[in-house]
């Protein structure tokens, strides 16, 4: 069945079609607001480095046509008879899912995200066999439990980033307990999710140290985001004096890097949570783990009642995404610049503003 007849209420994007991830108006269908539902109009919706891989095919798993997005706020229009968590005119968001299987060991555990039955929501498919569309649109109908209320003093844009890159950060650094005052967390990377990182645990009462490759994010870590210090990975004497001085690492590097030196920086029984997608393997020399009782483990964005709760914090504690807001005709220019790095940090798409149906 063609994508605009599938569901019964028209709606419009822009969808890529095939690998070169070109963008391009697209019409399609959303089903009703059922009894458990919320219909939102989509206002804001961040550009996220998944979004450039998956249009690109980079992971093998592409569902075409596409429509991306899993990081967007907006307003509510509709509510469903069963729900009693929003009213229409609420400000919420939508994160990486849509749908679970909401019984399982990890659902009742509040980690939908490990669900077995886990429904992104784009590039997926829903019960019914029909596809997830995602936030590059102007309106999406999702279940109750997979929306996020959004705080007055949260603003939708600079918020809507947190939505992937806010929980994929908070999530781990809350679950390994590295949240506690006074502790020293070491971020590597200072991209879309590093720069969060950073903010959250300076909010938190944590020591940060930027950790990267790059001698022009000095300053910018240090005086724009509030690092304690900063580390120059490729410089061995800068290394050496950090060993054994830190509680935990997130790494948000997404990319075949060394991981042997980075946990030498930890103390014993310190934790190093990597973060970033790459399908490469990576090579670990085991003694730094043994000698120390260290610790490497990975994590995946993270549940909803974890995702409402970072909300809530950045919300109270002022903590937003450093981001350039642009049109919906401007996102396949920004698609390239995201490949090249040139973003400080996060490109977020003024859909409400841009989206014009063709």
């Amino acid at each position: 069945m063609a994508p605009e007849t599938e569901h019964p209420r028209k709606a419009f994007g822009w969808a890529a079609r095939d690998a070169s991830g070109v963008l391009s108006p697209f019409h399609f269908s959303r089903r009703n607001n059922g009894e458990d539902d919320v219909t939102l109009k989509i206002l804001y919706c961040g550009i996220c480095h998944s979004d450039l891989h998956s249009i690109k095919n980079e992971w093998g798993n592409a569902n075409y046509p596409m429509v991306p997005g899993h990081e967007f706020t907006g307003v509510v229009t509709e509510v469903g008879s069963n729900v009693h968590k929003f009213r229409v005119g609420d400000k919420v968001g939508v994160g990486c899912m849509v749908g679970s299987c909401r019984s399982c060991d990890s659902c009742s555990d509040n980690l939908e995200n490990y669900c077995p039955e886990m429904i992104s929501t784009y590039n997926s498919t829903y019960a019914d066999g029909t596809t997830t569309y995602g936030g590059y649109s102007d309106t999406i109908v999702v279940d109750e439990h997979f929306v996020v209320k959004f705080p007055d003093t949260l603003p939708l844009d600079k918020g809507a980033p947190l939505l992937c890159a806010g929980i994929t950060v908070y999530s781990p650094m809350k679950r390994f307990g590295l949240d506690k005052p006074g502790m020293h967390l070491g971020v590597v990377g200072l991209g879309g999710l590093g720069h969060v990182a950073v903010k959250f645990a300076r909010a938190m009462g944590m020591k940060v140290t930027v950790i990267s490759t790059s001698p022009s994010k000095e300053e910018e870590a240090i005086e724009q985001l509030g690092a304690n210090s900063f580390l120059l990975s490729s410089v061995p004497e800068q290394m050496q004096a950090a060993i054994g001085t830190m509680d935990g690492i997130i790494s948000t590097v997404s990319a075949v890097h060394a991981v042997t030196p980075l946990l030498l920086l930890l103390k014993p029984h310190g934790k190093m949570i990597m973060l970033g997608g790459t399908l490469q393997p990576f090579e670990v020399q085991l003694y730094p783990l043994v000698l120390g009782e260290r610790i490497l483990s990975g994590s995946h964005i993270g549940g909803l009642k974890d995702t409402q709760e970072m909300i809530d914090f950045a919300g109270k504690h002022n903590i937003t995404a450093d981001i350039e807001l642009v049109g919906m005709e401007y996102v396949n220019q920004a698609m390239e610049r995201l490949a090249r790095g040139d973003v400080r940090y996060r490109f977020v798409i003024d859909v409400a503003n841009s989206l014009v149906a063709a």
